[in-house]
């Protein structure tokens, strides 16, 4: 049976509204002619939703699973209530219906999907593992990807669980890319996760030699990982979620404030800070999932800023390709990946 290729034919309620919005979806993973069935070996949970349930559970991890498995048997899929947000998946490709559009794909193909999991129907046989340093949760579970659905195969010269971590944010370097000008200024609060390393390493490569990238954490020993990384001009130590003193310390640095500042964080209430020490007339990113667009938005007036602000939207043409390729060609990218991730 051929089906909606957005997935809404499997949205239970509320009726009239995509997957990514539903509160609950069919994760019966019974395949409709044009879906793609997926054995699932590896959840990425997204840093906003996997912070979150840590925290709810005092990193423990059993409750954590437990929590997981309650989610996805309420929901049909891995969305967190609390942040709204999901992740992405690394499996082999099971079945395809005949109508599936890509059919070049085989069977026994490691995929990684590069949609959200807050709109992928899930089913979880079990959970084998959570990896609290990772935010990869390995499972015996099945996936549906919808005819829309984008993904990417798994390169054979990158280890899985490494092109995994770096899929899953691999909007944020690919959107700098098109963001960040030579000569620009550019600020990265939270530069020392996995996409702020990313978007740093691209960062320094569109600002060049003319534009300086400023690095902004909140641990000492996250200063020393940027500094021995080397694509940060300067390093600023601050907390995101005190906006005036983000705007100072930036401030010590970038006297005129920043062209471009990117949000990757996995906290809530970091809004004001990227817009204070943003330039009028500058750009604020914010690909972190913990963002309130209302504090952003209505922030930005308060305070009489005329910046431009971008919604972190993750997928945008040649992400993939692009992140991959950032990693293979940065050895000092590539081995701190390799360390975290293999």
């Amino acid at each position: 049976m051929n089906a909606c290729k957005y997935g809404t034919h499997r949205v239970i309620e509320p009726k009239g509204v995509l997957p990514q919005a539903a509160n609950k979806i069919d994760n019966d993973m019974t395949l409709r002619d044009n879906e793609l069935l997926i054995d699932v070996m590896t959840l990425n949970i997204d840093s906003a939703s996997f912070t979150q349930i840590k925290q709810a559970c005092d990193g423990d991890t059993k409750r954590m699973e437990e929590m997981i498995l309650e989610i996805v048997k309420n929901r049909g899929k891995m969305q967190n209530p609390v942040t709204g947000s999901g992740g992405m998946l690394i499996g082999r490709v099971r079945a395809m219906g005949p109508s599936f559009p890509d059919k070049s794909l085989r069977e026994g193909t490691i995929i990684a999907t590069l949609v959200s999991l807050s709109l992928t129907p899930l089913n979880i046989n079990r959970i084998k593992h959570i990896d609290l340093a990772t935010d990869q949760v390995q499972v015996d579970a099945k996936a549906i990807l919808f005819e829309s659905g984008i993904y990417a195969v798994v390169p054979d010269d990158l280890d899985e669980h490494l092109a995994l971590a770096a899929l899953d944010v691999a909007g944020a370097p690919a959107q700098v890319a098109k963001l960040v000008k030579p000569g620009d200024v550019v600020a990265i609060i939270g530069a020392a996760g996995k996409s702020g390393v990313l978007c740093a390493a691209q960062a320094k490569r569109s600002a060049g030699d003319a534009g300086k990238v400023i690095g902004v954490v909140n641990e000492k020993q996250q200063v020393s990982l940027l500094r021995d990384l080397g694509y940060c001009d300067d390093i600023v130590l601050a907390d995101a979620t005190d906006a005036m003193e983000l705007y100072e310390r930036v401030a010590a640095v970038a006297p005129t404030g920043v062209d471009v500042a990117i949000n990757v964080v996995n906290v809530p209430n970091t809004e004001m800070g990227c817009i204070l020490i943003t330039k009028d007339d500058g750009v604020v990113y914010y690909f972190s999932m913990a963002t309130s667009f209302t504090k952003a938005a209505l922030g930005a007036e308060g305070v009489g800023k005329d910046v431009t602000m971008i919604i972190g939207n993750g997928y945008t043409k040649g992400h993939a390709d692009l992140t991959l390729e950032l990693i293979r060609s940065e050895a000092p990218l590539k081995q701190l990946f390799e360390r975290l991730y293999t």
